[in-house]
């Protein structure tokens, strides 16, 4: 047998014996470790804004930046997709900051428009 025969034996034995969850094992092993970085702080933009949108504090371009960040992310560029979660992150929380700030905050009658 040749070794390319015995290597397809081998492998195709390890896959239907359950063993292809070592296989995506290794993958992960050779991911970018930033992907997972990059992943948690696009969650956290996310979480972040949905907070600001739970008092009507979600400011206009927080989702878009979500947006562009998980585009970027998708097509490898990490530091701008970080930037970008890292931007709207800020902005979601400034907007839950303001929201709960100003929900007591009473406008003057003689003030219209």
């Amino acid at each position: 047998m040749r070794i390319s025969n015995i290597l397809s034996t081998v492998l195709l034995a390890a896959l239907l014996s359950g063993g292809s969850a070592t296989l995506i094992a290794v993958d992960a092993r050779t991911a970018d470790p930033k992907a997972a970085e990059v992943t948690k702080q696009i969650e956290q933009a996310e979480n972040a804004r949905k907070k600001a949108a739970s008092v009507d504090g979600e400011w206009r371009d927080t989702a878009k930046w979500i947006k562009q960040a998980r585009a970027a992310a998708k097509a490898g560029e990490y530091d701008k997709a970080t930037k970008l979660a890292r931007k709207a992150e800020d902005e979601a929380l400034l907007g839950y900051e303001q929201a709960v700030s100003q929900k007591e905050l009473r406008i003057p009658s003689y003030l219209k428009y």
